[in-house]
């Protein structure tokens, strides 16, 4: 056999096509090339089905089995159970084998329900019925059967069911309009192309006359770039190549709009699909609390294993005397006698190992599992976090981090979009140092149809007329923006009125603001009909000007470009971008005026773009052209050389002038900043945009403060120094006004230090994050690391998505690991949302690509301090006191043990794990620093798990010793009778079951209908249980143990005074150690807590909270105000006295209302609000 067939056999079916060959070779219509054109080579490709689900029927069982014994305590338990089952062990296996059959029950019936709605969806995608053309004739199939090659027609408002290579359109110029709301969530429509030489096909005949191949690159999942090429055959001619980008490639999910049908080839379908690439799954993020919770385990895996090895080896030092080893009654049979010592001590560990087995609790990981579930809704259904504007309310992609929302030290957040609203506006223009701006303002009446204003000097001359009219033109040609189609007469919409707006569409809304703003100064651009742009000018006459070439704009060149062609027959290149871009490509022009005008907008932050142009001849476009279409046929490296090419022309440039448009904040984002740094929380802005565009911003967020000394690591200063100097000058200034003292993560805001905002740009941040020329490890950044632990707030402005990602990870990995929080609105925020420990997405113009990659999604900015304080706040506390409470209880075994865990005591703690509220959701908002109280994992650290531990081993020995002095050969019933073993073991359960409920009963603070009936109705339910459990002879039982136990016990005396007393004991402890420290060293919630209990006629609703310190604290309002409170309102209100009349105020953070009030004047108010006259 040819052991290259087989090699190649081997690397195409087994390592993935994409790991064979680069490019693939489609033909369209399945139609083999002309003989001696090229060979025909036969691919095999994957159908058209989605798969999105994760079980078959098949191996539902078996995998859904591996992943959950893949966990540490339900591979325990099932040791543990086979251990029972091999060995004569104390205990039956049902107690270990009905908890594991339980969680593992609930988890995969969870988890299958989850899939068949997969599977449902799926079906319902893979059945959808497509058209597609077969020997000339629209044939109907379902899409699961379509094959890459196959023609399909697409109609309007229908979704492409692959991704399609776009052939021909109903629409005479071979465009189409399409909106990818599905996959990237921008609602606006873009123009897509049909290949040039198959754009005049109309009909079914000639689509399956067409003689191609494409060649393209394999699936990729970026939905933006793509490369390939294709072939058309005209008889035995050579063929003609013309190139294949983006704009020819319609992606499955996309929604055809605005024109009739299309026509397209499929080159990738199913799996292969980008919008299914974007979709795979992403890495698994473990919450701190999950890994305490695991360590946790770990030390009671090593508890357990100590306490059944210290029992076995105490049962063979009892063992060691004869007489005890083989008592009379017991004698021991020959097999028992010859055993081997070794093999029976093993035995007998196992068997402790069993005894000793509910240590480990199994049914924790299932209450945590329903409680992060169940949990997670509280998000979605939060009504204050829903944005009437758009009509968004919060997403929750994963429930498994909600609790890490309580431990953020680090917010990195992006600037446009996320702190500013992303809708711009024009604000004004500078042409050649004259500065135009669309509304007047004059005697405060704002004009809005004036043309435009000089702001420096007189109006320009003839030269500088010419510049003006060339600026205006540019802004109206150099664009992608579509006008929303309209019934149109003689070619000008019937609607078309000189000056009547246009409705302008376009993926950037930076664009739509120019357009419209260059409109409201006289031009107006029309639409762009034949490839020709037709623009309006100001004395109502129509140009029109040939669209020769677009240079798109991307992150890199910061820049787009278009070459078109007057009806003069002039050609230019009108270029417009960044500042940083356009200034090194100017060779003349007014450079001084306009850059002066270009940092003055920016440190107003307003968003500026340079415009520029060149003008070309006809022999300079014909080698543009070559040098094009060179670069666009290649099938690797394309986007290289397209660089290469755009660097050669875009150069030399008269500058002609600036725009400055105004994205203005997002409501409420200072206060959420402010909110979030005094709660201890660092807040770094990551932005594209230019430096001092970004520091404005910053300023007005409140992120700098006018005392914040700001430093400075920018290219500019590392050129003026090196960045060696400059970051131990930046160290040296930090750690110098901070002393020997270093500042703490959790800073925040600081009245006592000198606060620090760091400056960075993504040049700064290249050369720190490259190690040094001598490879060693004393590279710059852990100096960088160490001024940014000293500053307040950062900003990093000019940068790329990766470096993004770079500086979340850089921190996520320093030496303290904290926890990190990426939040953005676009597709170039992805990255860091991914990378941080917690992903936020804003629901925001940019796109879903944010919300889709992220954790959690919200509509605006200012959700992020609810979130966080509130809702983050509870979730932490809630499951911290769940899993220490799961590990306290569970220090006991007795009589039910397979119950213990599952009905007695787990429904009340998951319901407190839901409803808690320590304090209320107002009092979180307004008070940011108590969201220290939880910061670092607080309540689940050793010292508190310890405690916990301590406390349960107190408790057991408690009940146990308590129960056997008590009832210890003592006549206890009227017949004489004495308690036995098994009415001894009811006892200490009893006493046991109320112990670990009352000591929740007593944690609780948020008492809600559902807590008295789940306390209660448990301790009912194990009274209830136990009567008929030991009251009834079941029949399909061998034997009852329990058999009249319960009633035996209740019918005692001294048995129910033994209960009361040893819960009373059990639960002292604890109640004299919250005590104490409540008094003596309170926190500020405790405080909180005190005087929402206490003081509540004593604390206005504007007391600070240090105030709360002192317990002699008075408020004067109240003291001095001659009304007093009616002694029916059980809440604190404030009077103070104005002008004869008496307000309340009512203070929202201990969850008052205003519902009826009397003052002594006697007044009546019915109501809400916080302040009121009565």
């Amino acid at each position: 056999m040819d052991c290259s067939l087989l090699r190649t056999l081997v690397s195409r079916y087994c390592a993935g096509e994409e790991n064979w060959v680069d490019s693939r070779t489609i033909y369209v219509g399945h139609r083999e090339p002309p003989p001696g054109a090229e060979a025909y080579i036969p691919q095999r490709f994957p159908d058209n089905r989605i798969v999105s689900s994760k079980y078959t029927f098949w191996n539902f069982i078996p995998k859904n089995l591996f992943e959950q014994f893949r966990r540490i305590a339900n591979f325990y338990f099932l040791i543990i159970f086979l251990v029972q089952l091999i060995i004569d062990t104390p205990t039956s296996p049902v107690t270990s084998g009905l908890p594991l059959l339980f969680v593992i029950t609930v988890t995969a019936i969870k988890q299958g329900y989850e899939d068949w709605l997969r599977h449902k969806a799926d079906n319902a995608i893979n059945q959808c019925p497509v058209h597609f053309i077969q020997h000339g004739k629209l044939v109907r199939k379902q899409s699961r059967k379509l094959r890459v090659g196959d023609i399909v027609m697409v109609k309007e408002d229908e979704k492409f069911p692959c991704d399609l290579i776009f052939l021909s359109s109903s629409r005479g110029d071979g465009t189409c309009f399409v909106t990818t709301t599905s996959l990237d969530g921008e609602s606006s429509h873009k123009t897509y192309y049909a290949v040039q030489d198959t754009k005049a096909f109309h009909n079914e005949q000639e689509i399956d006359a067409l003689h191609a191949t494409i060649e393209c690159e394999q699936p990729q999942p970026d939905l933006y770039k793509f490369v390939g090429r294709i072939n058309v055959y005209h008889d035995r001619n050579e063929p003609i190549a013309r190139p294949l980008g983006s704009e020819n490639l319609l992606l499955r999910g996309a929604t055809l709009k605005n024109t009739e049908k299309i026509f397209g080839v499929a080159i990738y379908t199913g799996m292969e699909t980008k919008m299914a690439l974007n979709y795979q799954s992403k890495s698994q993020k473990r919450s701190a609390v999950e890994k305490s919770m695991n360590v946790f385990l770990v030390v009671y895996l090593c508890i357990l294993v100590s306490k059944a090895l210290i029992n076995t080896v105490l049962k063979y030092a009892w063992q060691s005397e004869p007489f005890r080893d083989e008592p009379w009654y017991n004698q021991k049979t020959e097999p028992e006698k010859k055993r081997n010592l070794f093999l029976q001590a093993f035995t007998d560990f196992l068997a402790f190992m069993v005894l000793f087995n509910y240590i480990i609790p199994v049914s924790m990981y299932v209450t945590v599992e329903m409680q992060k579930f169940l949990g997670s809704y509280f998000i979605a259904w939060d009504e204050e976090m829903f944005d009437e504007g758009t009509g968004e309310g919060p997403l929750v992609n994963t429930s498994d981090l909600n609790e890490e929302l309580g431990q953020i030290e680090y917010v990195f957040t992006d600037k446009t979009g996320t702190l500013t609203e992303n809708n711009m506006e024009f604000v004004e223009c500078c042409i050649e140092g004259h500065v135009y701006i669309p509304h007047v303002i004059c005697n405060g009446q704002i004009l809005h149809d004036c043309t435009g204003i000089d702001m420096i000097d007189s109006s320009p001359g003839g030269s500088g007329k010419e510049r003006e009219e060339l600026f205006f033109r540019a802004i109206c040609l150099c664009h992608t923006v579509q006008v929303k189609d309209d019934d149109s007469i003689d070619g000008l919409k019937k609607n078309q009125v000189p000056r009547r707006p246009c409705i302008y569409i376009s993926s950037s809304p930076d664009e739509v603001a120019l357009v419209e703003g260059i409109q409201r100064l006289g031009y107006t651009y029309l639409r762009l009909k034949d490839n020709y742009m037709e623009i309006l000018n100001r004395e109502n006459n129509i140009e029109k000007f040939e669209l020769l070439e677009v240079f798109s704009f991307d992150s890199v060149r910061r820049r787009m470009s278009v070459i078109v062609k007057s009806s003069a027959g002039d050609i230019f290149l009108f270029c417009k971008g960044a500042d940083s871009s356009i200034f090194p490509r100017v060779k003349e022009g007014k450079i001084e005026q306009v850059r002066s005008r270009v940092q003055r907008n920016a440190v107003e932050g307003l968003r500026t773009l340079c415009v520029a142009y060149k003008k070309l001849t006809a022999e300079e476009y014909s080698n543009v052209q070559k040098l094009l279409q060179s670069a666009k046929l290649a099938l690797q490296e394309r986007d290289k050389k397209l660089a290469e090419v755009y660097e050669k022309i875009e150069r030399d440039f008269i500058l002609l002038g600036a725009t400055a448009v105004e994205d203005r904040l997002q409501e409420k984002a200072a206060d959420t900043i402010e909110a979030l740094q005094k709660a201890g929380i660092k807040v770094w802005v990551l932005t594209g945009d230019k430096m001092e565009t970004a520091a404005a911003t910053c300023y007005a967020c409140k992120l700098f403060r006018r005392n914040t000394q700001i430093l400075e690591l920018t290219t500019k200063k590392i050129e003026e120094q090196s960045l060696h100097d400059v970051l131990f000058d930046l160290n040296k200034t930090v750690i110098r006004q901070n002393g020997s003292l270093t500042r703490d993560t959790f800073s925040g805001l600081s009245s006592d230090t000198q606060d620090y905002g760091l400056i960075i740009d993504g040049a700064a941040l290249s050369l720190i994050m490259k190690p040094r020329h001598d490879g060693s490890s004393g590279n710059y950044r852990e100096i960088f690391l160490n001024i940014c632990r000293n500053c307040t707030a950062v900003l990093c402005c000019r940068m790329a998505p990766l470096q993004k990602a770079q500086i979340v990870k850089l921190i996520k990995l320093s030496k303290e690991h904290p926890i990190t929080l990426a939040i953005g609105d676009g597709a170039n925020d992805v990255s860091m949302i991914l990378e941080a420990h917690v992903g936020i997405g804003i629901i925001g113009r940019e796109g879903r690509q944010a919300a889709r990659n992220s954790d959690y999604a919200i509509p605006k900015f200012k959700h992020l301090k609810k979130m966080l304080l509130v809702h983050g706040h509870f979730y932490y506390i809630r499951i911290s006191e769940l899993v220490q409470y799961f590990f306290y209880k569970t220090l006991y075994d007795t009589a039910y043990l397979t119950l213990y865990n599952i009905s007695f005591t787990s429904l009340p703690i998951l319901v407190y794990g839901l409803m808690e509220q320590h304090v209320s959701a107002d009092t979180l908002k307004r008070e940011p620093s108590l969201y220290r109280d939880v910061a670092k994992n607080a309540l689940l650290r050793w010292r508190t798990f310890i405690y916990w531990t301590f406390l349960g081993v107190f408790d057991a020995l408690v009940f146990f010793f308590g129960a056997y002095l008590l009832l210890d050969n003592t006549v206890v019933t009227s017949n004489g009778q004495v308690f036995g073993t098994w009415t001894f073991g009811t006892v200490v359960f009893t006493v046991l079951v109320f112990t670990v409920t009352f000591k929740l009963a007593i944690d609780t603070h948020y008492w809600t209908w559902i807590n008295h009936f789940v306390i209660w109705g448990s301790l009912v339910f194990y009274i209830v249980f136990s009567l008929l459990w030991g009251g009834i002879i079941w029949p399909f039982l061998n034997y009852q143990r329990m058999y009249y136990v319960f009633m035996q016990m209740l019918s005692s005396g001294p048995a129910w005074l033994g209960i009361i007393l040893l819960i009373t004991v059990s639960l002292l402890p604890d109640a004299l150690k919250k005590v104490l420290c409540r008094e003596l060293w309170p926190t500020a919630t405790e405080r909180i807590q005190k005087a929402s209990r206490h003081c509540r006629e004593h604390i206005s609703e504007f007391t600070p909270l240090a105030c709360l310190k002192s317990p002699r604290y008075r408020s004067s309002d109240c003291s001095n105000s001659p009304a007093r409170r009616s002694n029916s309102h059980s809440k604190k209100v404030m009077f103070t006295q104005w002008r004869g009349i008496d307000y309340s105020v009512l203070p929202s953070v201990f969850g008052c209302s205003n519902k009826h009030w009397s003052s002594s004047a006697g007044y009546h108010y019915s109501g809400s609000g916080l302040e009121t006259s009565i």
